[in-house]
């Protein structure tokens, strides 16, 4: 349980990160992503684009394996 929690701060981490860039192919703005502005800072809690990106990864190694 501990590992999966540990992958997920990880994958938000690092989508966070990647964000602006993913933000050219959509990703980021579906419905269910949270964007809001505290103190003049946006923060962005991507909530659809991480299942989305989830459900890919899933059916790409399930087909490769």
């Amino acid at each position: 349980m501990i590992r999966w929690l540990i992958f997920v701060f990880l994958f938000l981490i690092v989508f966070a990160n990647l964000l602006p860039y993913l933000q050219k192919f959509g990703l980021g703005r579906l419905p269910g992503d949270f964007r809001f502005r505290v103190f003049g800072k946006i923060f962005t809690l991507p909530f659809s684009s991480s299942i989305l990106i989830s459900v890919v990864i899933f059916l790409i190694a399930r087909f490769v394996h």
